[in-house]
């Protein structure tokens, strides 16, 4: 089998990479000229350079692939223009050359995000069958891009999976967690209340493989999650039991979250760079609710999920402290 993942040195991506190569897929790595490629170093990859705004790169990568997993795409950005070019207009770009140049392919699996359905009732899960409501520029953009890939299923067998927030080795947003808990800094982050459906990485990406395998896939869209809810503060509070860091914490009240992310972002501009945190990042772990149902996924196409949250994030801690990270 060979597969064209794009976004492969990304978080997900080359978790994906690493496992495909492991089961002896041939694999192509879309990444651009400046990427950083280090999380894949050693393996036997085929790389292409591109972009997923120039079309005739694409063509070239989709060429002589038996699946394509579109990975690549923004989560931060400065303008709805940014989210619409890379998440939007890039997607359309890979469906169409891949329509073009391999109508013969198996599978084009396409990650999409729960942002694209937008925020579930917090008394029940969010399901397929519910209507897309995304409330931000990014889940809009991905939404946008779910709908290019399904209006393309007359010509390609395709899958879109909405992973929630995924846990694992390389996730930035944990590690920044980790490195304030093992200080002793505890965010009170959310209501206290379950608010969240997660997911460790190796869960979303044996639920790739399948999709990509399984040929009752086609055309269908699957939430896949850990099958349950959780409170953020389960998440620090389970992140300090890794570190065995149990006593004496600063708690950071929200008002002073808001006000941190509020310096992040005025420093960002600034500097013309990402902020590391966003009032917006903030505030939506306070006034919404991110709960999904992958029974779907369970059912169609017998996926079980492997870890929990608890057993995700200790294998997370273990993996920094393995790298002498932490």
């Amino acid at each position: 089998m060979k597969a064209l993942v794009t976004g492969s040195n990304g978080f997900i991506g080359s978790h994906l990479v690493q496992e495909l190569v492991r089961r002896a897929w041939t694999v192509r790595g879309l990444v651009r000229s400046t990427s950083n490629r280090r999380a894949l170093e050693g393996l036997a990859i085929e790389w292409a350079v591109g972009d997923t705004r120039d079309k005739e790169s694409l063509r070239r990568a989709v060429r002589d692939v038996d699946y394509v997993f579109h990975l690549a795409g923004v989560i931060d950005a400065p303008d709805w223009k940014s989210y619409f070019e890379a998440n939007t207009r890039g997607t359309q770009n890979l469906i169409e050359a891949s329509a073009e140049e391999n109508p013969g392919l198996r599978k084009f699996v396409y990650v999409s995000s729960i942002s694209a359905a937008g925020p579930s009732p917090c008394d029940k899960p969010g399901t397929e069958e519910d209507e897309c409501r995304p409330d931000s520029d990014y889940g809009r953009s991905k939404r946008l891009a779910e709908e290019a890939v399904l209006a393309a299923g007359d010509k390609l067998p395709v899958t879109i999976i909405r992973p929630p927030n995924v846990l694992g080795p390389r996730q930035k947003e944990l590690y920044q967690s980790i490195k304030l808990i093992r200080r002793r800094v505890m965010p009170l982050v959310g209501t206290g209340e379950p608010q969240t459906s997660l997911a460790d990485v190796s869960d979303v990406v044996a639920a790739l493989i399948l999709a990509a395998e399984r040929p009752e896939s086609r055309g269908r869209v699957y939430f896949v999650t850990d099958g349950h809810g959780y409170a953020w503060r389960e998440v620090t509070e389970a992140i300090a039991d890794a570190l065995g860091r149990k006593r004496f914490y600063l708690k950071v009240p929200y008002g002073l979250q808001l006000a941190t992310a509020g310096l992040s972002e005025f420093a960002a501009r600034l500097r013309k760079t990402k902020p590391a945190l966003t009032r917006i990042n903030v505030a939506a772990t306070r006034t919404a609710c991110w709960i999904f149902d992958s029974s779907r996924i369970e059912r169609e196409l017998g996926f079980r999920p492997a870890m929990d949250m608890r057993a995700s994030v200790r294998r997370t801690v273990g993996w920094y402290r393995e790298k002498g990270l932490i």
